[in-house]
């Protein structure tokens, strides 16, 4: 492909060049970071939903609202939009666009690049287009839902959803704003762009894409005209690094300024190192076991609950997830509204034991596909001992994180162990994919929802609570509505919450202003400075 010929290739080549262990520090003007990142499988804001390929397009996008990495606590605030209006019947929401934003190709930032942005993920109806259909827009009406002049741009939905809501679901990735002109003109037949976006990008954020290796390597480049002010740090460099004793050592030697995957040992390990620090962040990724419904075995009200038992919650947060996690058993991330905190699950593999019984499933055997990342697989051999303890054996297939999703999405995982990220900071975010599943047939295709992807035939009941909690105006409402449906979830739901994962990552001293995103989005740089 012409594209891997450019100076780009050759510029990621040099980025790599900076990563032998002789060199004692990094380059004043380059942030290098250590990550695993072998899950991206599309950097098109229309299609990534995957965590490595959303810290890319954050930093290479802007969207209408976005957050302030100074200022996590305040909130989405204006980003290429300056204003907003919402009409008074609430069907309506028009946005003023800021004047004088320009994409990395040099062409101005218009309503119509917005509004065909929003389109076109409606049209293409990748995974993660549930963020934006949701408030009634099909490939058929979005034209004429999602309107723009020569300063706004408009969304018109089919009711009248909480603000709140709404403004929340534009900060996804999903709500970038892309170039229209640049795009189409690398468009191949009625793809709108997707196939050169997948490798490439079209954005007006911080950063330019300069290079991508896949499972190699990521490189940006500060965009020195951005509306908010050239970053700081010229390059940001993230290696493919998947063991964490291999970040540890990079980061003491100097060959990197941040470490995103180290293991509760290396943590400790580092905090004793001079001119090292770790700087923890609650994110709001859950860390869940999904039982298949389609799995004869799983799908026994009495293995459901037998499941909730064979965790050792204490015994691993306090173990080989120390400082990575801590035990959290409903669906919302502490910190979002109506958050429940209760812990009604405890390890019993007596009790368990005598649930299997009781079911006439001793003796069976279930296979879990896990990604090759130490935390995962660590907690699959802990379930695996518990599991033959009460009667059943568990089959644990390692495979890179690509392919655990490739399997996750085609619903042949029966039982899945991993994490989901919010896609905006909002309650919903969690409860529509978690509890939400009006068509559980294979032929719905709703790869987004969790409850699909296991096979969870979600009750009515809880499905249209979770719809007409998106309308409720008013906040202390809102938040008990989602207190009852968590609680209602706790004790049917096949998809258990674990833990709650807090991002260590490790730090050269020098780094400061340091953001993994907190618990509403993902990595943000232009911020990041470093100090002598």
């Amino acid at each position: 492909m012409k594209h891997h010929l450019t100076p780009r290739a050759i510029l990621l080549a040099s980025a790599l060049a900076i990563a032998p262990a002789a060199w004692a520090e990094t380059p004043a003007d380059t942030l290098v970071v250590a990550a695993a990142i072998d899950d991206i499988i599309s950097l098109d804001p229309a299609q990534s939903f995957e965590f490595s390929g959303n810290d890319v397009n954050q930093n290479t996008y802007d969207r209408l609202v976005d957050f302030d990495p100074l200022d996590m606590a305040a909130g989405f605030k204006p980003s290429l939009a300056e204003s907003w209006e919402v009409s008074e019947d609430g069907l309506s929401i028009t946005f003023t666009l800021r004047q004088g934003v320009t994409f990395h190709s040099g062409n101005p930032v218009r309503p119509e690049d917005a509004a065909w942005s929003l389109h076109r993920a409606v049209k293409l109806d990748k995974t993660p287009a549930f963020i934006l259909t949701q408030f009634g827009f099909t490939a058929d009406n979005v034209e004429e839902k999602i309107t723009f002049d020569d300063t706004t741009l408009t969304l018109h939905m089919d009711k009248p959803y909480a603000p709140t809501f709404v403004l929340n679901c534009l900060t996804a990735n999903i709500a970038s704003v892309v170039d229209k002109e640049t795009v189409m003109a690398n468009a191949e037949g009625e793809d709108l762009g997707n196939t050169w976006l997948n490798t490439n990008e079209a954005g007006s954020g911080p950063y330019t894409l300069a290079g991508w290796r896949p499972n190699e390597a990521v490189q940006l480049a500060a965009y020195e005209t951005y509306f908010q002010g050239a970053p700081a740090m010229k390059r940001v460099v993230v290696r493919n690094v998947a063991e964490s004793s291999a970040q540890r050592l990079l980061l003491e030697q100097g060959d990197i300024d941040a470490a995103r995957n180290l293991s509760p040992t290396d943590v400790e390990s580092i905090g004793a190192v001079e001119g090292v620090k770790i700087q923890d962040e609650p994110r709001g990724r859950i860390l869940y076991m999904g039982l298949n419904q389609k799995d004869p075995v799983l799908s026994n009200p009495q293995v459901i609950e037998a499941m909730k038992h064979l965790v050792d919650y204490d015994g691993i947060a306090n173990s080989f997830l120390k400082g990575m996690f801590v035990p959290h058993q409903s669906i919302l991330p502490k910190g979002y509204l109506g958050a429940l905190e209760d812990l009604p699950w405890t390890y019993d593999v007596a009790k368990a034991k005598a649930l299997i019984e009781e079911a006439g499933m001793a003796g069976k055997t279930i296979t879990t596909k896990v990604r090759d990342l130490r935390e995962y697989v660590d907690v699959a051999q802990a379930l695996q001992a518990s599991m033959a303890e009460a009667g059943l054996t568990l089959e644990i297939q390692q495979m890179t994180g690509a392919q655990v999703l490739d399997a996750y999405r085609a619903r042949d995982v029966p039982i899945f162990l991993g994490e989901w990220g919010p896609d905006y900071s909002d309650p919903n975010t969690n409860v529509a994919t978690f509890a939400y599943n009006p068509d559980n047939s294979d032929e719905a295709q709703a790869t987004g929802l969790l409850a699909w992807r296991n096979a969870y035939a979600v009750p009515q009941a809880m499905n249209e609570a979770t719809v007409a909690a998106t309308l409720e105006q008013d906040a202390d409402k809102r938040a008990q509505m989602y207190l009852d449906i968590q609680k209602q979830y706790q004790a049917e739901a096949p998809i258990v919450p674990l833990f709650q994962r807090v991002e260590n990552t490790g730090l050269r001293e020098n780094v400061q202003n340091w953001n993994s995103g907190g618990s509403v989005t993902s990595v943000m740089y232009r911020q990041v400075t470093k100090g002598e």
